[in-house]
């Protein structure tokens, strides 16, 4: 069970409630309130689409494609509708592209993605496939209570397009699906009018994924009985490609899309991988300090929106933090519950108290943190710091263990700086360049000392 030291389950001003692991909207759309979605079609489909969603159990699916080996901020907001499809009761499936990530999707993108070998394709679906898993597990085991809820959540459903593919026939494909598809409809969609006015143009390869899309979501009708699909704005395209060939070809069965907004930054930057700024769940290439860090140092601008869009806390009690924190914005108590909430699901209680740990040595002064850290931990907290063996010895001078950890280029410019009070050891100033390395003070319990130069340039010591 998660400790009741976090902030989320401590009584705050007017009596803030731990409600997050309850609340469900049994009609999803009631989460256009949250700002969840951009969009729904067909656009008069509201009132349909509730009574589905009221009247009894429902398959959604969102895609997902391996393009990388990890999936990032940009796709969580995805993996979030998901999930609140499993908490209204609702099933969820995920889709991972091991066909359509051969072929690359051309939505929100200037120029052709670069081709990725049958290999590296399987390496990227086996992590998405893990991280989706692992971040469902963390949402049930810390963010839901099976015993104040009507019994355990739905299980996700994982699929990949590659096992349909693979007995299709190019030429049946083609003669049976092809038929059903129209030209001018496909011409028009938006991320190929921008790619057809590009200077490199757009592939044959590319214009027909949103036909592989759209049959993706016919397979899963007639196998799973899913008629909502779920996906980013710039999937609308992709989306109503499908939804026009199910008109088609099954003409007795109403299928709906769902778009979501996609997220970016104050300046209207988004945050995926595409965009390179990208913030990942793999925690080897964005650590769960990284990612927390990421979500506390938001603007208090973007804090509302992104607590509705990325926690399960319910409208009410948004607002009332909210109200709190206008009253001591320096607190960001809006943004810790955020950062808290995100970590929580990506990571689940381990990746958080790592988080907060670190957290709390870097900016807190509190440095039993980073010693409760293992080396494994500190070099994946402090990606890219230089890492460096050395042997204990008797009498080693500050001066010593900064030139041995090649801290700096020359001796005069060590001096310069530690006299100057710009070298840092376990987050600690050192301005005595003769003062002696102490086990407990310097080296941390396990073995390890963090040296800093400046504010960010740091490196990691493992002593021997």
């Amino acid at each position: 069970m998660l400790q009741l030291r976090w902030s989320l389950l401590r009584p705050l001003q007017g009596g803030y409630r731990n409600t997050r692991r309850h609340f469900a909207h049994k009609n999803l759309l009631d989460l256009t309130d949250r700002g969840f979605f951009q969009g729904i079609f067909p656009d008069t489909a509201a009132p349909k689409m509730k009574q589905l969603f009221t009247s009894g159990q429902q398959s959604i699916y969102a895609g997902f494609d391996p393009t990388a080996d990890s999936l990032h901020v940009g796709n969580l907001l995805v993996i979030m509708g998901l999930l609140h499809c499993q908490r209204a009761g609702h099933r969820p499936i995920a889709l991972v592209g091991g066909a359509t990530g051969l072929i690359g999707d051309p939505s929100g993108r200037k120029t052709e993605r670069n081709q990725l070998g049958e290999s590296v394709i399987e390496t990227n679906l086996r992590a998405i496939e893990q991280q989706l898993t692992r971040v469902f597990e963390n949402h049930e085991k810390c963010l839901w209570d099976t015993r104040k809820n009507s019994g355990p959540l739905q299980r996700l459903t994982i699929v990949n397009n590659a096992e349909w593919y693979a007995n299709l026939h190019l030429v049946d494909f083609i003669a049976n699906m092809g038929r059903h598809f129209r030209m001018g409809s496909m011409l028009s969609r938006s991320s190929v009018q921008s790619r057809l006015e590009s200077e490199d143009g757009m592939s044959f390869t590319e214009f027909t994924y949103q036909i592989f899309q759209a049959y993706d979501w016919l397979h899963l009708l007639r196998k799973h009985n899913c008629r909502f699909q779920m996906g980013g704005s710039d999937q609308t395209g992709n989306l109503m490609t499908g939804h026009e060939l199910i008109s088609r070809v099954e003409r007795k069965c109403e299928v709906f899309g769902m778009t979501l907004p996609l997220v970016t930054n104050e300046e209207g930057d988004k945050f995926g991988k595409s965009a390179g700024n990208a913030v990942w769940l793999d925690e080897s290439k964005t650590s769960p300090f990284a990612l927390y860090q990421f979500f506390l140092r938001m603007p208090d601008s973007e804090a509302e929106k992104l607590l509705k869009l990325f926690t399960f806390i319910p409208l009410p009690e948004i607002e009332q933090l909210m109200r709190e924190h206008e009253k001591e914005p320096e607190k960001r108590k809006a943004q810790t519950l955020l950062a808290e909430d995100v970590t929580l699901l990506v990571h689940g209680e381990d990746g958080l108290k790592q988080a907060e740990r670190v957290t709390n040595a870097l900016y807190k002064g509190k440095v039993d943190g980073l010693a409760e850290l293992n080396y494994a931990e500190i070099k994946q907290t402090f990606q890219g710091a230089a890492v460096v063996d050395l042997l204990t010895e008797p009498g080693m001078s500050i001066l010593q263990l900064a030139m041995k950890a090649k801290c700096f280029p020359t001796e005069t410019d060590a001096v310069r700086i530690i006299n100057a009070g710009g070298f840092y050891v376990n987050q600690k100033r050192v301005q005595n360049i003769a003062e002696v390395i102490t086990a407990g003070i310097h080296i941390l319990r396990n073995g390890v000392s963090l040296l800093r130069v400046g504010k960010r340039n740091f490196y990691i010591v493992r002593w021997q």
